[in-house]
């Protein structure tokens, strides 16, 4: 079977910016800082005592009050974003079989508020307090076979965890199901929410967290001189993808094509890049290839942009040895973590959210709070305000743990 082309036809959005794909978009676009303090818990005997929290969200409108005992909160979130992006595509009235329909998530550390929750229970009270839904609100698995239950989907259902590259590695592998005729539709993106005492707790024994707690706003400072670390941040996208003759068949609204996916591992060390960029250059030229576009042809790339020593500086070499004089020469870079923060396994799929909503509107959004760029970080990064820009091809990076690294190109149709 020949290649075939694959439509993003639908977007669902739970982010720190917004409880649905357009507040998020609108507040990206505005350069709104999604970040302040901590309330699910007391957070004030740690260092870092700041996140990118979801602000208002109410599982109602999808869940039943009965059932959100049984789901973690990365799988409500997940459950909500999906139900957005079935809806905006418009699937629910085509007649695609459930079996050619799958559901494919990144989901990077999957329940690990609700196992703390049952382990704090059974120190205090023993086994008997816990709850026979601590494994299925726990495993990653359930972000994705929610959704199938929640919509019917009999098609290939999996989650793939690679920490903060894990949707992004859900997408492209979802665009190959596409591709290769094993499904027609495939939902796909993901879900995090690890704003829990062992999730800040085992960031700041790394001193990998922004202390700014007294600036919250302006903590996440990716490319930034004077930044201090990441801030963590939860949340949901989940994508439609679709073959593409079958979604212009039905008069499907279409954002952006899926038009190539590299991957691939630095094998250097278990958090740090490798410092030559070697594994994150490997994984853009491959999704140039992989789309059969030339680097002069991408005219933005959504950074990973951490907001750290060990990814920012790195990032810009790799950029600066795979796009050569076209890195200084039109490219605009971009880091949407400055407002979001990093949502770990959900990073990935917000990130392509903001590049399919930027294809469609002809914008690039901002890295707020590039005051001083660091030294070797000459890129431009587009600081402080959106710009209106042509923007046919575009690219998106995401590095993780354990040297795994993916990137995407999406494509205006």
């Amino acid at each position: 079977m020949a290649s075939r082309r694959v439509a993003v036809t639908g977007i669902g959005m739970l982010s720190p910016l917004g409880l649905s794909r357009e507040a998020s978009w609108e507040a990206a676009k505005n350069g709104v800082s999604g970040i302040a303090g901590i309330t699910r818990f007391d957070a004030s005997a740690f260092s870092a005592r700041i996140a990118g929290e979801v602000k208002g969200y109410d599982p109602s409108s999808v869940i039943e009050a009965k059932e959100v005992k049984k789901h973690d909160l990365y799988s409500q979130y997940s459950m909500s974003a999906a139900a957005e992006a079935w809806e905006d595509s418009g699937l629910a009235g085509a007649s695609v079989p459930a079996e050619r329909i799958g559901c494919v998530l990144g989901i990077g550390m999957g329940g690990l508020s609700s196992l703390e929750f049952y382990h704090e229970a059974y120190l205090k009270s023993g086994p008997r307090r816990i709850s026979p839904f601590l494994i299925p609100r726990m495993i990653s698995n359930m972000g994705p076979g929610n959704i199938a239950m929640f919509l019917n989907l009999k098609g290939v259902n999996f989650t793939i965890t690679s920490a903060c590259t894990s949707s992004t590695h859900a997408i492209g592998e979802s665009m190959r199901l596409i591709r290769s005729g094993v499904q027609d539709v495939v939902l796909t993106g993901g879900a995090e929410s690890t704003v829990c005492p062992m999730g800040i707790g085992g960031f700041c024994a790394m001193k990998a967290l922004s202390t700014r707690n007294d600036e919250p706003e302006r903590a996440s400072r990716p490319f930034e001189r004077d930044r201090d670390g990441f801030v963590l941040g939860e949340g949901s996208t989940v994508l439609v993808l679709e073959e593409m003759s079958q979604a212009e068949a039905r008069g499907a609204k279409i954002y952006a094509e899926v038009k190539g996916y590299g991957a691939s591992c630095d094998a250097y060390h278990m958090t740090a890049p490798s410092p030559d960029g070697e594994g994150a250059r490997s994984c853009m030229q491959a999704a140039l290839e992989d789309a059969e576009l030339s680097p002069e042809s991408i005219s933005y790339v959504n950074a990973h942009g951490t907001s750290t020593s060990a990814n920012d500086v790195t990032e810009t070499l790799a950029i600066k040895e795979v796009f050569g004089t076209w890195a200084k020469g039109g490219l605009l870079v971009s880091s949407t973590k400055s407002m979001t923060g990093h949502l770990l396994g959900a990073a990935g799929a917000v990130e392509a959210g903001f590049m399919a909503l930027s294809i469609r509107d002809q914008v690039v959004v901002p890295t707020i709070n590039l005051e001083n760029p660091e030294e070797g970080c000459d890129l431009d990064y587009v600081p402080h305000s959106a710009r209106d820009v042509t923007l046919t091809h575009a690219l998106s990076n995401s590095f993780g743990f354990g040297g795994t690294n993916a990137s995407l190109v999406f494509s205006a149709v």
